[in-house]
């Protein structure tokens, strides 16, 4: 492959040949790249989506997948793709060419990846295998549809893991209150922790709270958006989905702790972060609270898990939790249906009420 420099407009072009699908020579120019690196990109990659097959390494490969993808994404979404890929399938596949990648290569990965143990001695949660290997399908469901693989060998491999956990770690309203005694002692994390066990919000939308967001005369908290603390700077997204775009009813209690928190702020403007705290800072305190607290540690996100089973012990629908906490109601459904122990008696109840006898009864037939 050559790049060329147009001396005349400053710029580099591509001019190269290959075969089209009918297996026709033809001739491809390509002006007005910056550098000579984005011209020999751009012909690396036309040529790969004329090929007929990917006879290039998965690492090779990854390259491409970022670039293609990366910018579409929010910054912390591809993060999370990334470690997966660099720590768990780029060591493992780096070497082995994208069209050689058999079935049975994915399955021997699978069974190492069943095999492996954690730090503590633990293995690999079903839901995180069932999230590595949903990486690994989606680069090569890209690589068929954008490069010409001929086939994705993970959907004949079969699957590994679990869409959701069997059991969800959540605290009861009893176990939140021994916590939050033991973390009284500093009011930053007392009310962090407050808002997110009441009020149900995510780890990112709290730390993105601004004094604008909180709505004292209507006792609403307006989630807009989400903070994440990526290389060293702060940066603030869009929230989660459209969905997560919400206003949150604030308990009346809570209104009134937030005027006492707010009123020991000194110098922060409307649209200043209330909580500049880190996520390491909220996941030490949970730590600390649980262990003086004698309750079992659970996730920062579990806090949000607790809100919802309370909703649902207090006898709200999936739609009016999941317009509270940002999700569609099917959300709701689906990951806490064993969390509504009496909707199918209701249900049965409900039906009761509407048989009239002697219309259907099969209690004649013979």
């Amino acid at each position: 492959m050559a790049a060329y420099k147009d001396e005349a407009r400053g710029t580099w072009y591509v001019s190269f040949h290959y075969n089209d699908w009918t297996g026709k020579n033809k001739r491809k120019l390509k002006r007005g790249f910056r550098t000579r690196k984005e011209a020999l990109e751009y012909e690396q990659k036309f040529l790969l989506q004329q090929a007929t097959n990917l006879d290039m390494r998965f690492e090779d490969f990854y390259k491409l997948y970022e670039e293609d993808l990366k910018p579409k994404l929010k910054l912390n979404t591809w993060r999370t793709k990334d470690v997966i890929f660099q720590k768990k399938l780029i060591p493992y596949f780096k070497e082995k060419k994208m069209n050689e990648i058999s079935p049975a290569d994915i399955i021997k990965w699978q069974n190492e990846m069943i095999k492996k143990r954690q730090a503590d001695g633990k293995p690999y949660k079903p839901t995180y295998l069932k999230t590595m290997q949903s990486e690994l399908s989606a680069i090569f469901n890209h690589a068929v549809r954008f490069y010409n693989l001929r086939e994705n060998p993970v959907k004949k491999a079969g699957t590994i893991g679990k869409g959701k956990a069997d059991e969800m770690d959540f605290w009861t309203k009893e176990e939140y209150l021994k916590f939050i005694e033991c973390v009284k002692d500093k009011p930053i994390s007392y009310y962090a922790f407050q808002i997110l066990y009441w009020c149900g919000i995510r780890e990112g939308e709290l730390l993105a709270l601004t004094l604008a967001d909180i709505d004292f005369e209507n006792k609403k908290l307006h989630i807009t958006k989400s903070y994440q603390y990526i290389n060293g700077e702060d940066i603030i997204t869009d929230p989660k989905t459209e969905k997560s775009r919400r206003d949150v009813v604030i308990p009346d209690f809570l209104v009134e702790e937030l005027r006492q928190f707010i009123g020991m702020l000194y110098g922060y403007g409307r649209d200043d972060r209330i909580f500049q705290i880190t996520k390491s800072y909220l996941h030490h305190e949970m730590s600390r609270g649980a262990k003086a607290a004698g309750v079992k540690r659970i996730r920062i996100h579990d806090l949000r898990h607790s809100h919802i089973s309370l909703l649902i012990r207090l006898g709200f629908s999936a739609v009016a939790i999941g317009n509270r906490v940002g999700h569609e109601s099917q959300t709701i459904t689906f990951h806490y249906a064993h969390m509504f122990p009496t909707e199918q008696i209701e249900m049965a109840d409900k039906l009761n009420e509407e048989f009239v006898p002697g219309t259907g009864n099969g209690g004649d037939i013979q």
